[in-house]
């Protein structure tokens, strides 16, 4: 094992807090990519992992030694954890080769010849041997991104650390860096990657860690991250979904209002308007003419809608407690139609005192 964490905490003066109970194990020739929404600790992960900031609490166990221990040495560490950010970190002043060489020099006191001939070496692995005398204004963003991994390579770490390395690239530029991460994945780089290029996750990852809630909420292989993520906030981010969710439980529900909102989440995602129709035709026909009609002040409701852009589509789920009952089978008639030629791939269940109606709803072919 080479990294282990233990009940990380991160939290700053302003109140925030946003790792606040992190545990992993990370080992050698793991290429981990961290994923999950803005906001939810994953460069304060990396960061404190290589000690760029002071963690509240907790412990971060690297080669089998505490370095949140008082007197530990951080530049022992740091030698061994090389760190790649987002926005390349090189020297201006410096060309190419030297900007390379200068750690090598100043860390790992290697002569100015073998730290040359060391950054020659790996320059021409990343296709930049020609550009080695130029400047860092010289290049595009994707090569200067190649030679901050470059330069974090040339320190011969045991592991490297990747804080979203495309996203200040122009889209054309990104596919070259990512190249370049594949290459190191296949020769047993330990990795860990910041990430939003979910298919470049998907295909070179040997495991997903999905961050929320302060925390890894998920984790598991790319396939049961990206195919069959078990908890309900993984599978929103993974698909991209955007969730319209209410509960009716009041005597007299404003499903007036309730239309409404419905309304404006189309508007604000875009959502075609037949896909749009069909869902007040759910509120309309299933909620109020068959459900509510059945009920009445007695209802108890949850009704979600799931939108994903990928598929232009979206889920449908109403719940509702009480006995056993069908509003397809039990309702009434003329709305269950509607109903049924609104979802597609109806169904209907019911489970533990609550009846469940789910399905898809989908533009017309």
């Amino acid at each position: 094992m080479l990294l282990k964490v233990e009940h990380l905490r991160k939290s700053y003066e302003n109140g925030v807090t946003p790792i606040k109970d992190m545990n992993c194990e990370i080992h050698e020739g793991d290429v981990i990519s961290i994923i999950g929404p803005s906001g939810t600790g994953k460069s304060t992960f990396l960061n404190l992992l290589n000690r760029l900031e002071e963690p509240t609490g907790g412990r971060i166990i690297f080669n089998g030694e505490d370095t949140t221990a008082k007197g530990y040495d951080l530049n022992q560490m740091r030698r061994q954890m090389g760190m790649v950010f987002q926005s390349f970190h090189l020297f201006s002043h410096l060309t190419v080769v030297e900007n390379v060489m200068l750690s090598q020099v100043r860390l790992l006191k290697r002569s100015r010849q073998e730290a040359y001939d060391k950054s020659m070496k790996l320059l021409a692995t990343v296709g930049l041997s020609d550009k080695a005398l130029n400047y860092p204004s010289e290049l595009s963003g994707g090569q200067q991104q190649r030679v901050a991994i470059v330069r974090a390579l040339a320190m011969e770490p045991k592991v490297l650390l990747f804080d979203e390395p495309t996203s200040a690239l122009d889209p054309t530029m990104v596919g070259e860096v990512l190249a370049v991460i594949r290459n190191l994945a296949k020769e047993g780089m330990t990795m860990l990657i910041v990430t939003h290029e979910m298919n470049f996750a998907k295909n070179v990852s040997t495991r997903v860690f999905y961050l929320d809630e302060g925390g890894i909420y998920e984790e598991g292989s790319p396939k049961q991250i990206f195919e069959t993520p078990s908890k309900e906030k993984t599978r929103q981010f993974i698909h991209r979904l955007k969730v319209f969710r209410r509960s009716i439980v009041s005597k007299e529900p404003n499903f007036i209002e309730l239309n409404a909102d419905i309304t404006a989440f189309g508007f604000r995602h875009m959502i075609d308007s037949g896909i749009v129709l069909k869902m007040l035709t759910v509120v309309e026909e299933l909620c109020i003419t068959i459900l509510y009609e059945h009920y009445g002040k007695k209802l108890d409701m949850e009704l979600i809608f799931e939108y994903a852009d990928d598929t232009d589509t979206v889920n449908v789920e109403v719940r509702y407690q009480g006995e056993r009952f069908d509003p397809i089978e039990e309702g009434d008639p003329i709305s269950a139609i509607y109903v049924k030629n609104a979802i597609a791939q109806l169904e209907v269940g019911y489970s533990d005192g609550v009846n469940i109606v789910k399905g898809i709803l989908q533009k017309k072919k």
